[in-house]
């Protein structure tokens, strides 16, 4: 064990955090957050690489960015704005985060899930964590969204290691519907009133920040996965340790290795992100006042 009474890590982190229990970093972040607007979201929003859009069709939004708030990490990568954005969307009170870290950047795992808990510290009890995933199901293609109902941890970590703060949650949280059926109906029924139908498929989370080899894609296929990323697996460990509900989306942002016989790169990813933007802000436009319905 550590001095701080933690097990060290196989790969140790470069940013680790401060030692400090994190029911009082999320007391001393939500202080600051309450002081700077008085919304109370019920429904919050992880976006991810490219979606950072949505938040601009918040009514009376309030936008704070990271580094103002206390003990909050800070993402290094392109397309994440690295903003809290707290607002209404027809009359329902939301909380976005325009993007986030991730284990990669050398975030010890409990700085990876802080803006999650920190969304459900403020009051949130639904989640909605959306990420850009490589698709390795046949079906998937480029431009399509994909609702996950299950997910395979593949990084390596655990943001529950350690000792457990019984204030947040028990000490073995159950998964077996990580994914709430009941919000993925509403997702559904959102995107036949527009029209059009989601995917849905198992999200397996790896470490990154290297894109998958064909093999490691084959493995992945071979293990149940339809789509791959770099995220969102913590996140909603955290978000479930602490009770709250959750909905995952996945944009995928192009094909994974060995299906579509080019290089991949963050640009690619980003441009998907952008075209597929209109129509995954009005599925969200769509769905949220169904999830924030008292």
């Amino acid at each position: 064990m550590t001095s701080q009474g933690r097990s060290p890590l196989l790969f140790p982190p470069v940013h680790t955090d401060d030692g400090r229990p994190m029911v009082e970093r999320l007391a001393q972040a939500v202080a600051v957050v309450r002081g700077r607007t008085t919304t109370a979201p019920r429904v919050g929003i992880v976006l991810g690489s490219g979606l950072g859009g949505f938040a601009d069709s918040l009514s009376r939004a309030h936008t704070l960015p990271y580094r103002e708030i206390p003990t909050m990490p800070i993402s290094t990568v392109a397309g994440h704005a690295g903003e809290l954005v707290l607002g209404e969307l027809d009359s329902v009170p939301v909380a976005i985060m325009k993007g986030r870290v991730h284990l990669y950047e050398g975030h010890h795992p409990s700085e990876v899930v802080f803006g999650t808990r920190l969304l459900i510290t403020l009051g949130v009890n639904t989640i909605v964590i959306t990420n850009a995933a490589g698709g390795i199901a046949e079906e998937l293609n480029a431009g399509d969204l994909m609702l996950i109902h299950d997910q395979l941890n593949l990084t390596g970590h655990n943001c529950l290691v350690g000792p457990n703060e019984q204030a947040l949650g028990p000490r073995f949280p159950d998964m077996t519907t990580a994914y709430d059926p009941v919000l993925r109906e509403h997702a559904h029924e959102a995107a036949n009133k527009l029209g059009w139908s989601l995917k849905r498929g198992i999200y397996a989370g790896l470490l990154g920040p290297t894109y998958e080899t064909p093999a490691e894609v084959r493995m992945l296929g071979t293990l149940g996965a339809d789509a791959v990323g770099m995220s969102t697996v913590l996140e909603t460990i955290a978000a479930r340790h602490m009770g709250a509900r959750v909905l995952g989306m996945s944009c995928i942002t192009n094909l994974a290795a060995g299906r579509s016989g080019k290089a991949l790169t963050h640009d690619e990813v980003q441009l998907t992100a952008d075209a597929v933007k209109p129509k995954f802000l009005a599925l969200l436009r769509k769905l949220i006042p169904a999830l924030g319905a008292p």
